[in-house]
């Protein structure tokens, strides 16, 4: 879509409405913006801005493919997506991690060893398969990836895998669930990532707002809230 105004993609929910509040911090407009309305684009023209709220799956896409110069996003997301975007800034909002767990009982069979845990069985669920498959593969350990959208804890209890790859925060999900955390992956949070064209034909425009969300960021920004 052709248009004059620098486009923001933001994500739904609380994600997005962090990403308000730290827009707000670096004195960029936000009155009646709201991520969770069923208005999808909210245009400044004085200010020279727009804002696209998309799910938060989609914003690497819109950006990619030059909808938006520049979006927020947590990394959990970017790093599933691939997406050929630059990633900018973090903007140490939105933190969780990404965890290997595995049934408390089946783990202390095993000896608390994943080699051990893998030799009998190799399935992993998960809804990021992007970043299981690489995981594993950086260790040589050869897994059979399902994919699910949702409930992944479901999956070791009824036997439809053995371990799960999943973001979380506190934790609590995985010990209701009688699952325990035995490997770290990496940590998430939120993301400024800029369309690499936009980048480089339009930087001077992109400049200030980048600075701005920096210097905001360095300041606190939204705080650090953590993943559902």
């Amino acid at each position: 879509m052709v248009t004059d105004l620098l486009t923001l993609a933001l994500p739904k929910g609380k994600l997005g409405e962090d990403a308000l509040q730290l827009l707000q911090q670096a004195g960029l407009p936000v009155d009646g913006v709201a991520t969770e309305a069923r208005q999808l684009v909210f245009a400044f023209p004085a200010d020279r801005v727009r804002y696209l709220i998309c799910r938060p799956t989609d914003v690497p896409t819109y950006v990619e493919h030059g909808a938006a110069d520049l979006g927020i996003v947590g990394k959990d997301t970017l790093a599933e997506a691939g997406a050929d975007v630059f990633e900018l800034v973090d903007l140490g909002f939105g933190y969780c991690r990404f965890v290997v767990a595995a049934p408390r009982q089946r783990w202390e069979e095993a000896g608390q060893s994943l080699e051990t845990l893998l030799a009998s069985s190799r399935r992993v669920a998960t809804k990021f398969p992007r970043v299981a498959a690489a995981f594993f593969q950086e260790r040589g350990l050869p897994v059979e990836i399902i994919k699910l959208h949702g409930n992944i804890e479901l999956a070791p209890l009824v036997g439809l895998a053995d371990l799960i790859v999943d973001i979380v925060s506190t934790g609590r999900t995985l010990k209701e669930n009688d699952l325990v955390e035995v490997v770290p992956i990496f940590p998430s949070t939120a993301r400024l990532i800029a369309n690499r064209v936009s980048y480089r034909i339009n930087y001077q425009r992109l400049r200030p707002v980048i600075e701005a969300l920096k210097r905001a960021a360095a300041q606190g920004g939204a705080g650090i809230a953590t993943c559902s």
